[in-house]
């Protein structure tokens, strides 16, 4: 069975997919992650090879407490983009709230020799709770 091209069956293009990427941006901002969630949820199927929309789907399920769903996407934006940063460090949140504080521990003592400076101090703060 072949997947389906939802952009090209609903003869979508990139404004159309902007517009739905900015409404979700725009609940994020203002603490609606609740909201926000579904319309990454359909950006990741729309556009299954982009590594912004799959990392903050996976940010937003950290934000709301579920970060075993949170994993599945992180692991995915991981895929897409090694090495992400901001991608690294929610991994470390979903784990330690999973209860692997080993692997939580291990992800933030990386970040912590980010450049990064925000990066590092996430990391740390992360380091210093749960160490």
């Amino acid at each position: 069975m072949s997947k389906v091209n939802w952009l090209e069956m609903l003869r979508w293009g990139d404004e159309q997919i902007e517009d739905l990427r900015t409404t979700g941006y725009a609940y994020i901002r203002q603490g609606k992650y609740n909201i926000g969630i579904p319309f990454f949820e359909a950006l990741n199927v729309l556009e299954p090879e982009n590594a912004y929309n799959a990392q903050t789907l996976g940010a937003l399920y950290v934000q709301v407490g579920n970060p075993a769903k949170a994993l599945r996407f992180l692991d995915k934006a991981l895929k897409l983009e090694p090495r992400h940063g901001p991608t690294l460090l929610n991994l470390a949140k979903a784990f330690l709230m999973l209860g692997n504080k080993k692997e939580g521990l291990k992800l933030a003592r990386i970040l912590k020799k980010q450049k990064d400076k925000t990066l590092r101090s996430m990391a740390e703060a992360l380091i210093l709770a749960f160490g």
